[in-house]
C-alpha cells in the first residue's frame, strides 16, 4: 500500500511541475514577434516624435502604408525594376498621406525610411548579443585557451 500512495504522490509532483514549465514557456515576456512589434512601435514613436493625437492618426495610415508596400512586393517578384517602381509609387502615394499627419517633411522623410533604420537597430543588438555570448565584445581579442 505504500508503494502505490508513494508511487501516486510522483506521479502528482510530475504532473504538477510540467505543467507550472509549460505555464512559464508560453507567458516569457520577452518571446516572440508581439514583443518586436511592440518595440518598433516605441523606436517609431519615439523617432518620429509623436504625440497622442498625431498617434491616432498615424498608425492607421502607417499600417496601410505597410501592406500596400507588401502587395507591392509581392506582384512581381521576379522583375526588379517593376517592383522598385510599383514600391516607389505606393511611397509617393503615402508621402501625402503623411504630410497630413506629421505635417513636417523631415517627419514624413524619416517615416519612409523608418522600417530600414529599426531593421538595423535590430541587426546592430543581435550582432551585439551574439558577439557578448561568444565571449567577444567589440575590440576585444578573443582570449587563448577559451572554449567556444
Amino acid at each position: 500500500m505504500k508503494k502505490y500512495l508513494y508511487l501516486i504522490v510522483c506521479l502528482v509532483g510530475f504532473a504538477l511541475q510540467v505543467s507550472a514549465q509549460q505555464q512559464d514557456d508560453t507567458q516569457a515576456p520577452n518571446a516572440g514577434p508581439a514583443n518586436i512589434v511592440g518595440l518598433k512601435m516605441a523606436f517609431i514613436t519615439k523617432q518620429l516624435s509623436l504625440n497622442n493625437d498625431e498617434a491616432q492618426k498615424f498608425w492607421p495610415v502607417y499600417y496601410t502604408y505597410l501592406d500596400e508596400l507588401r502587395k507591392a512586393r509581392k506582384t512581381k517578384p521576379d522583375d526588379v525594376l517593376a517592383t522598385e517602381e510599383s514600391l516607389l509609387n505606393v511611397r509617393k502615394k503615402y508621402s501625402g498621406e503623411f504630410k497630413k499627419v506629421l505635417v513636417n517633411d523631415d517627419r514624413v522623410n524619416k517615416t519612409l525610411t523608418i522600417e530600414r533604420d529599426f531593421s538595423n537597430v535590430v541587426k546592430r543588438e543581435l550582432l551585439k548579443r551574439a558577439q557578448k555570448r561568444n565571449g567577444m565584445i567589440e575590440g576585444d581579442k578573443p582570449k587563448k585557451g577559451k572554449i567556444q
